[in-house]
This record gives structure tokens, sequence and C-alpha cells, in this order.
């Protein structure tokens, strides 16, 4: 799953922005909305910026408190080079992984999995664009360091809301 951290304020440096009232309300629907479709994660990679921590420190309360992120500093570069090499470092052993990171690499990378055969809805969705607080869901049928462009098939694009 590749999440965008939700809607963030204005802050002295970049790394230091919050999430708005409304990004952390939204930020908790995103757990509930996880819990809700039983999508639990193995592992959690996110940013280092404060409004990415923030978002899964909020979505987590309802689904894995008890699951430390690993805060990844490459998520911060913001490259599509540099998330897919955080993901392709994943142990075969993850079945779901969830990164939190930011656009427009979030957005890329999701446009570049995608192999075209997953759901048409979903697909639309990604097409309008990867809103502040947006899941996408890939299914991927190869180990996560086999993962290349055109190699998962995207079946969710949610943005929840409070």
């Amino acid at each position: 799953m590749l999440i965008r951290h939700a809607q963030a304020a204005d802050a002295p440096g970049d790394r230091e922005r919050p999430l708005t009232p409304r990004g952390a309300r939204n930020a908790t629907a995103i757990g509930r909305w996880l819990e809700s479709a039983g999508l639990v994660p193995d592992r959690v990679l996110v940013s280092p910026a404060l409004r990415a921590r923030q978002t899964w420190d909020r979505a987590a309360e309802s689904l894995v408190p008890d699951l430390p992120p690993t805060v990844e500093e490459r998520l911060y570069e913001n490259t599509v080079e540099s998330v897919l090499a955080t993901i392709t470092e994943t142990a075969e052993d993850v079945q779901t992984l969830i990164l939190v990171g930011h656009n427009p690499s979030v957005g890329q990378l999701s446009f570049d999995l995608d192999d075209g055969e997953g759901d048409q809805d979903a697909q639309r969705q990604l097409h309008a664009g990867f809103p502040a607080g947006a899941v996408a869901l890939f299914e991927v049928g190869a180990p996560l360091g086999d993962l290349r462009p055109g190699a998962a098939t995207l079946t969710r694009f949610e943005v929840p809301t409070a």
C-alpha cells in the first residue's frame, strides 16, 4: 500500500510541518478504513517528515499500535527511485507493506507500478490525482524485492475522510 500523508499545515521548516486538525481526523480515518478492509501490515515504512509520521501514528491507533514503523530517510528524498528502492529491500516474509510518503513520488510510483489489469474505478481515481491522505492498494505476484514498473495490480484507491 502506498499512502500519501494527510493534509499538513505550514511550519518554518518543511520536515516540521504538522497535520492540520482535518489531516489528523483523516489520518485516523485511514486506520479505520484499513481495519474495516482487513488490511493489517507486517511492516510499515514512513518518511521522517513530521506529517508522515503523524499520519501513520493516527492510522495505527485503530489498527496495529504495537507495530513500530521504520522511519526511512530515503522516502523524504521524494523520488520514484528512492521510494522503489526502499520497497525492494523489504524482507521476503513480509506479505503486507505500508509505505507513508509524499507526492510526487508516491503518485508517480503508483502509475509506474500499475499493470493496467486492476480495478477500473481505482485506476480512474488514481488518474484524477493522488490527494493528501489517499491510499493505493496493490497486489504483487512476486517478492517485493523483484518489484518493478508494471508488475503490480491496482485493486483499490481510497481517500478515507472523517
